[in-house]
């Protein structure tokens, strides 16, 4: 027998570590050749690395969460082949060009049941009934509250498995509660309780959930990572806008009706579109700042960032020249990156090398957003909510009348060292007038 040391191979330009994300195997576990061994991340993208050879895992890096040099050992596999200890990085088989391009995946630990349901416990005899009271000519008093059963009777509780977890989340202990008909404790035995109140104070209003530990790790923890390197180091400032979208979404209605099989438009192409025509009079908006290098980049083209949610956490997908692309170009690109980020077929090169990027929730979108700028970039536009409101609009004729419109905010979070607050309100402005007038957005 031999032992094989696989390293890990250089997965990426300029990477020097990578993180767990899952470890497939265990000491003692038999792998074939070309089999998953393990998941690793970096810059978001997670790689699949496969077993070089066949045999039995003797050791392994870490477990999921851990982070790992490029060039130190994964796993070490027992073999049957010769020696191969402590074989050199480059000689360490690269995963396969296809697995670089893996889609993006978080696995975290599962949580715990919430509650264990216990088995019935045997039948037992009913209670002798109590003897009667004598007669007295007294008025009957009124009818007494259950009498709770003492708590150091050793008789087991009879109580179906639904009874006891209901108990569980009301905080009730069973053996308080006085049985019905043949000993057992049913749902009318358990709301007779409620309704006189428990000895020890009043039911919970809700269930309560076990407590749950989940690791941070993958993309997760990138994410967590980027958010606080972010506002640590950038000193943040929001201007947030009110635009009437009422001709915006006319045109939107318009151009859907006519749209024969072109992809159906939402209001992010239109948003985008007016970004993209006014980034030019505002090159300090698309931009980066290296503030190692203390040098801000302008960019001319608009690699605009999209975030987008997904079960793992928060995606930013780049739309490349957003600029150079009409309204059902970007609606089809739009469409495409959210699917592949949602269904974890996202490349790694699409998650990079934005300079701008745009964040809505939609229907979800509140009043206002203060957005986290995407370090490296100086600035993040953030569309909230459209609301129908009464506005006084002009009649035309040098008079006002009373209307209903559809109000948006948008909001603009900006680094506060590349871009003053001037030119943030002034590009905010800008936009506002395009989505006011959005005949304008069609003029070359």
């Amino acid at each position: 027998m031999a032992r094989f040391t696989f390293n890990l191979p250089d997965i990426g330009e300029g990477i020097a570590e990578a993180e767990i994300v899952a470890m497939h195997v265990k000491p003692g576990d038999r792998v074939e050749e070309d089999q998953q061994i393990a998941d690793m991340m970096t810059d978001k993208a997670t790689v699949e690395m496969e077993s070089p050879v066949s045999g039995t895992v003797v050791e392994v890096a870490g477990e999921a969460g851990d982070v790992i040099a490029i060039g130190s050992m994964l796993v070490v596999i027992e073999t049957e082949g010769g020696m191969i200890d402590n074989a050199p990085v480059d000689e360490a088989p690269a995963p396969k060009s296809e697995a670089v391009e893996q889609r993006i995946e978080v696995e975290t630990p599962e949580a715990e049941d919430v509650a264990r349901l216990v088995e019935d416990a045997p039948k037992a005899p009913p209670p002798p009934e109590p003897a009667p009271a004598p007669r007295s000519a007294a008025p009957s008093p009124a009818p007494a509250k259950p009498a709770p059963v003492s708590k150091t009777s050793h008789a087991k509780v009879l109580a179906t498995p639904a009874v006891r977890l209901r108990a569980q989340q009301l905080g009730i202990d069973l053996s308080e509660v006085r049985p019905g008909e043949e000993g057992r404790i049913r749902h009318a035995d358990l709301d007779a309780f409620i309704s006189y109140g428990a000895p020890t104070g009043h039911a919970p209003s809700g269930a309560t959930r076990a407590d749950e530990t989940i690791k941070v790790i993958g993309l997760r923890r990138r994410i967590a990572e980027n958010m606080a390197a972010a506002k640590r180091n950038i000193p943040h400032f929001t201007y947030v806008e009110e635009c009437d979208v009422t001709e915006l979404e006319r045109l939107r209605e318009q151009l859907n009706g006519g749209r024969g099989d072109k992809p159906k438009l939402t209001m992010l192409p239109l948003l985008i579109a007016a970004i993209c025509k006014t980034i030019p009079q505002f090159p300090m908006i698309n931009a980066r700042y290296d503030d190692e290098a203390n040098v801000v980049t302008r960019h001319g083209a608009v690699h605009l960032g999209m975030a987008t949610q997904t079960d793992g956490g928060l995606m930013v997908p780049v739309i490349r020249d957003a600029q150079a692309r009409n309204l059902w170009q970007l609606a089809g690109e739009i469409r495409r990156l959210a699917d592949a980020a949602r269904d974890g077929s996202t490349k790694s090169g699409e998650l990079s090398g934005s300079t701008l990027t745009i964040t809505s929730l939609g229907p979800l979108g509140g009043v206002a957003t203060t957005p986290v700028i995407n370090r490296p970039e100086v600035a993040i536009i953030g569309p909230n909510r459209i609301v129908e409101r009464p506005m006084f609009v002009s009649d035309g004729m040098g008079g006002e009348r009373v209307e209903k419109r559809k109000l948006m905010n948008i909001s603009i979070s900006c680094d506060h060292r590349v871009v003053d607050g001037y030119d943030a309100a002034s590009f905010i402005q800008a936009i506002k007038k395009l989505i006011e007038s959005p005949a304008l957005l069609l003029v070359n």
